[in-house]
């Protein structure tokens, strides 16, 4: 069991995450590489929200295989081509993770390997040893 800390001494968080999440003895860590708004056929969608949600199945699809869910996520850094794709990644983000939210940090890049990506996300969950 992962645990949100968010202290009352400093500003709260900007938006639907954690300023910390503290991880328990006895948790296995699981980290993903960053995952791309690629399906496993390669299309990639036009939308960010599009690409951010391809980006969270495959993280699902991963922590599937560890026997984990989204809802062990304790840690994302995301980031994304543009500013204006920021709030699109955030909905998508905030509607697939659990509660607590995850500690989050999201920055705007110049760019990724192929131009038509918008976003990459990467994860860090944690879950009882099994």
């Amino acid at each position: 069991m992962a645990r949100a800390i968010n202290p009352s001494t400093i500003r709260a968080p900007f938006a639907r995450y954690s300023h910390a999440m503290e991880v328990v003895p006895g948790q296995r860590l699981v980290f993903c590489s960053g995952q791309l708004g690629v399906a496993a056929n390669d299309d990639v969608p036009e939308t960010v929200e599009e690409q951010a949600e391809l980006c969270f199945k495959n993280i699902a699809a991963i922590l599937r295989d560890a026997g984990m869910t989204l809802a062990d996520i304790v840690r994302l850094n995301a980031f994304v081509t543009a500013r204006q794709h920021m709030f699109g990644y955030m909905a998508v983000r905030d509607r697939m993770v659990g509660n607590p939210p995850p500690a989050s940090t999201l920055v705007i890049v110049s760019g990724f390997t192929r131009e038509e990506f918008l976003v990459e996300v990467e994860a860090v969950a944690a879950a009882p040893l099994r």
